[in-house]
């Protein structure tokens, strides 16, 4: 009988939590962004590996000793170039100026930037992934910076500065401490730690700003905030969900239009500035008594005796439950209507910053519950600042491509500063402000002007990504479904992007500017992560993805007349298509006004089912562009458009819209763009084209137009049935104004998809009201797409 084997190990697993722990024990990871330092303190055999992410970036390397003196000997490195992030850094005066916490200690020591000297990494043609390792023979302070310049978007050559990942492996690993705070975002005048399972209240002045930071992550924060001055009256005026609620139109207010906290009174207390979270609650109480008594912990800690106990010196009367502004908190109603709550999305240093309204008695709780996933089955201390209402911050919520990123905060485009001063209605939209109409106008007014005459629009947050190297065509043959290999220098073609099983994860316009050069526009930050992740995957070592979003902002000239509008402002050189010969789908580079005008590359595309074009510039020369724009539009009766009116055109014109027309479980053919899929003429393999050849045998669903009868619109979800059964889902919808009719896009069974199907749009549950609607052609204006083509 042969001897029992033993089975082999199974290497433990351990939860991914992106963001909040450290993949591996000792091993720090950092960000460098372009233009920007990271300073990190090293110590004796430390390991440090700067990561050139995209590639084609220069690292500066600078190490400085204990003493603040330059360290020649501390990696090695022979540093004989100038340090020229750091020396630009150096030439503001201001501490404060410095995002980075050590730089900014450094120049508060009175070290001069200006002197010090850097080792170059990487260079022109650094392949992406490109890694540096180098070991500090002993303590001291190692700065990396990524040195960053304007890309000219006339050159068809253009290398964007990215960013750069730094890696730190620490020679003798330390017992995980609190992470590091957040610097402050101005000098605060409360600067105080409310520790585990307490509470704290504070008084704050109208005009204030309170900044309320989780220190180690996914820690609830209670908040209350009282009238100050009803309080002196003998009323207690405290923040009220409820009216909350019923104002902003939302779960929980946001940076921007539905950002206040109102009270009984229905006057605002606080606004939310800045959000680096987005998952709050304003629905469930502070935790209490009764809520650990019921569930048999009797006698446990809670926020609201904590608050009691904190806000008696100031006579408010005390409350078995407080209702309260929970921050951090994750709940949700799930499709049975039930409230549910788990972990925190909040990673540490996380913030949510709000500006009082009016004079505030304050009390933040850092949550004591630990008998359930609120905190994380951990809790742990809140931070709290308040900054003087002489400082100002911008608006902003926060993005992140993937989990691992850090934080970027809302941006305003090249062109806010001339937006802004037409509207107040701005609506955050993928890392940007946009405005959603124009005072003055409104979204029928500036509809029609783009029907009837022409209208330009602000289109900026596009993701554009620099495709470079002789291995860029292979590339992008290999990730979109259209055929990249025909496409010529100066022409754009739209197309899918799809994964593995067929389903959209973006769509995209791509322009071919020489024959290795490509430049990619897209939705999602995150498909340039993908197209480096492909590239990497099928050995494509020579071709860079370089993020070009900061370098290239664009505004839309659509309508009858932009043709018009713009001829006499592009000049184009002899080597480039000039601007009246552009026909659609082409682009050309030019100049505005003469060969001495700012740089732009105009194309013939656009999102609104009219002719019109696109202006690329960089976001620098943003206002002066849209000043030549608007200067030879006007006498053209031509006006600027918000989101809101473009929704109608794109609507109307069959144009889909991520997130809404298709996702990553819808296919092109679904989506109504398998246009974009020529699997007869395109012979290459590209991602998703097996599940795309059995998909397009055997459809399910396809992507219809709908005629409502009567005056009452269908909504993005709204179920769509034949009889008692569901059979299709409404993805837009909108009013025509050119039509003058309900009309809607819908992903309907194709057993129903046939033109003239009699169908119904459920309403309230679906059954207790139904809209009659009936399957017509589409796209439902200009269906041969005349107007763009002309």
């Amino acid at each position: 009988m042969a001897a029992p084997t033993t089975p082999p190990l199974i290497p433990s697993r351990r939860l991914r939590l992106p963001g909040l722990l450290e993949a591996v024990p000792g091993v720090e990871t950092y960000w460098v962004r372009p233009g920007g330092v990271t300073a990190v303190r090293v110590h004796g055999g430390d390991e440090i590996t700067v990561v050139d992410r995209q590639g084609r970036q220069r690292a500066e390397v600078t190490a400085v000793g204990p003493d603040g003196a330059a360290a020649r000997d501390l990696l090695g490195l022979t540093a004989d170039a100038p340090a020229t992030t750091l020396r630009a850094l150096g030439a503001d005066a201001s501490p404060h100026a410095i995002e980075d916490p050590v730089l900014a200690v450094l120049l508060a020591h009175g070290l001069d930037p200006t002197g010090l000297r850097a080792a170059y990494l990487f260079g022109e043609w650094s392949p992406a992934g490109s890694r540096e390792t180098l070991r500090a023979a002993g303590p001291g302070i190692v700065l990396v910076a990524a040195p960053a310049g304007s890309m000219a978007v006339d050159e068809t050559t253009g290398n964007p500065p990215s960013d750069l990942v730094l890696e730190v492996r620490r020679a003798q690993p330390r017992v995980p401490e609190v992470p590091p705070l957040p610097p402050p975002l101005a000098d605060p005048i409360l600067d105080v730690r409310v520790d585990a399972a307490t509470a704290l209240s504070y008084e704050v002045k109208a005009g204030q700003y309170i900044q309320v930071l989780d220190v180690e992550g996914r820690q609830c924060s209670d908040f209350l905030a009282f009238h100050a001055h009803r309080l002196q009256e003998g009323r207690e005026r405290g923040l009220d969900a409820t009216a909350t609620r019923y104002f902003m139109g939302q779960a929980y207010p946001q940076p921007g239009l539905h950002g206040k906290f109102y009270d009984q009174d229905m006057e605002p207390l606080v606004e939310i500035v800045r959000d680096t979270v987005g998952r709050h609650d304003t629905f469930g109480l502070a935790c209490n008594t009764k809520y650990y008594d019921d569930l048999g912990y009797f006698g446990h800690i809670n926020c609201t005796d904590n608050f009691n106990a904190q806000l008696r010196p100031y006579g408010i009367e005390e409350r078995a439950g407080w209702p309260a502004l929970n921050l951090f908190y994750n709940t949700a109603f799930d499709a049975q209507n039930q409230l549910i709550f788990d972990e925190p999305w909040s990673r540490p240093g996380d913030y949510v910053l709000m500006r009082a309204g009016v004079d505030l008695v304050c009390a933040t709780s850092a949550c004591p519950d630990d008998i359930d996933p609120a905190n994380a089955w951990t809790p742990t201390d809140i931070h709290l600042r308040v900054y003087s209402a002489e400082r100002k911050f911008s608006m902003a919520m926060a993005h992140r491509p993937t989990p691992e990123h850090p934080a970027s905060l809302t941006k305003e485009t090249g062109f806010a500063p001339r937006t802004r001063a037409l509207t107040r209605q701005f609506t955050e939209y993928r890392g940007y402000w946009l405005p959603t109409s124009f005072d003055g106008h409104g979204a029928i007014d500036e509809y029609w002007a783009c029907r009837e005459r022409a209208a330009v629009m602000d289109l900026s947050p596009l993701r554009k990504f620099e495709v470079l190297g002789p291995d860029a065509e292979a590339l992008l043959q290999a990730c979109v479904t259209r055929n990249i290999r025909k496409l010529s220098i100066n022409q754009v073609v739209y197309s899918a992007v799809c994964n593995e099983t067929g389903g959209m994860i973006d769509d995209c316009t791509v322009f071919r500017l020489a024959d290795t050069n490509f430049r990619f526009v897209g939705g999602d930050e995150y498909t340039g992560t993908w197209l480096r992740e492909q590239a990497e995957r099928r050995g494509l070592d020579r071709v860079w993805v370089k993020h070009s979003t900061d370098q290239m902002h664009n505004i839309a000239v659509q309508g009858p007349r932009s043709r018009d509008i713009l001829r006499g402002l592009i000049w184009t050189p002899g080597t480039q298509p000039a601007f009246g010969d552009l026909t659609w789908f082409r682009f050309t580079v030019g100049r505005i006004g003469d060969h001495r005008g700012i740089p732009v590359v105009v194309s013939r595309t656009g999102y609104s089912g009219e002719l019109g074009y696109e202006i690329w510039c960089h976001p620098s020369d943003g206002p002066a562009v849209w000043d030549a724009v608007w200067e030879a539009g006007t006498p053209h009766g031509m006006l600027p458009l918000g989101l809101d009116a473009l929704d109608v055109l794109r609507i109307e014109s069959g144009l889909v819209f991520a997130g809404y027309d298709f996702d990553d479980h819808v296919d092109p053919f679904e989506a109504g763009v398998g246009f974009t899929v020529p699997l007869k003429t395109k012979e290459d393999d590209f991602v998703g084209r097996d599940a795309l050849v059995a998909r397009k045998a055997s459809p399910q669903r396809r992507l219809v137009g709908l005629e409502l009868a009567g005056n009452e619109p269908a909504h993005h979800g709204d179920c769509v049935h034949v009889g008692r059964h569901q059979v299709g889902v409404v993805t837009s919808a909108t009013r025509s104004p050119i039509l003058r009719k309900n009309i809607a896009l819908c992903r309907l069974a194709v057993e129903h998809a046939e033109i003239g199907t009699e169908v119904e749009v459920g309403k309230l549950d679906g059954h207790r009201k139904r809209i009659p609607a009936q399957v017509v052609r589409f796209p439902f204006y200009d269906p041969d797409k005349e107007r763009p083509r002309s």
